[in-house]
């Protein structure tokens, strides 16, 4: 999995090379737009980082098109009673995703809308602050919003101090706890459980038994699991 990562990764930087120099990508800030589904709980949680950084940790498949989005992947989500359908609205700067080292590609002719949706993929790791949170208002649900992000890229004052928050909070921390920790930190808990439960199962003594309880309790918290 880690070779196809970097694999796809370095295959997005050479495309992106390509497309930058023959000029086919944009050079003035643009606007690209995701539809998907959250549950009601991360959505809440996101409502209360109004103003804050978020980042998708995998590669990131966006469109030009807005009526794609919004009707074929955040309309249908809206009608999950379990989750919330949101229309993410990006703005980006083509010449801060350059100095963060953040690349992307435009794709066409490829997938099931025949290039229709003019695909934008960011390679992973793209981090934008979130401006504004507004529902959309449909006849059908009231579980339907849009999301306006901003991209930020690694540049950003916010996200250097959390680094040395994390770094200074994670000093006790080595190698996978560490890791273990950084996924609670950024809302993976399900794959936290999965970590702490490898390393509980191979501890060697009483001392990282009783941590990796306690972090797997805490993960268990923050997923609303309490048996």
């Amino acid at each position: 999995m880690g070779f196809f990562i970097r694999h796809l990764h370095r295959n997005i930087e050479k495309l992106h090379h390509e497309q930058q120099s023959a000029k086919t990508t944009a050079v003035t800030t643009f606007q690209v737009y995701r539809g998907q589904g959250l549950s009601i709980q991360d959505f809440e949680k996101m409502k209360q980082t109004k103003g804050g950084l978020m980042s998708f940790n995998n590669f990131l498949s966006t469109s030009c098109n807005r009526d794609i989005s919004l009707e074929n992947f955040a309309r249908p989500a809206a009608l999950d009673p379990n989750s919330v359908g949101i229309l993410f609205v990006m703005t980006i700067n083509p010449t801060l995703c350059a100095t963060s080292s953040t690349p992307f590609v435009k794709i066409k002719n490829l997938g099931f809308y025949d290039g229709q949706e003019e695909e934008i993929l960011f390679s992973t790791h793209t981090i934008f602050r979130i401006h504004r949170i507004q529902q959309i208002h449909d006849g059908h649900t009231d579980r339907l919003w849009q999301v306006n992000l901003t991209f930020t890229g690694n540049n950003d004052n916010d996200l250097d101090q959390l680094a040395v928050h994390m770094r200074k909070e994670l000093s006790w921390a080595r190698g996978w706890p560490q890791l273990g920790h950084i996924l609670i930190k950024v809302g993976e808990y399900a794959k936290a459980e999965q970590l702490y439960q490898i390393l509980l199962a191979k501890a060697s003594s009483n001392k990282d038994r009783a941590n990796y309880n306690y972090q797997l309790g805490w993960v268990y918290d923050n997923m609303g699991e309490y048996s």
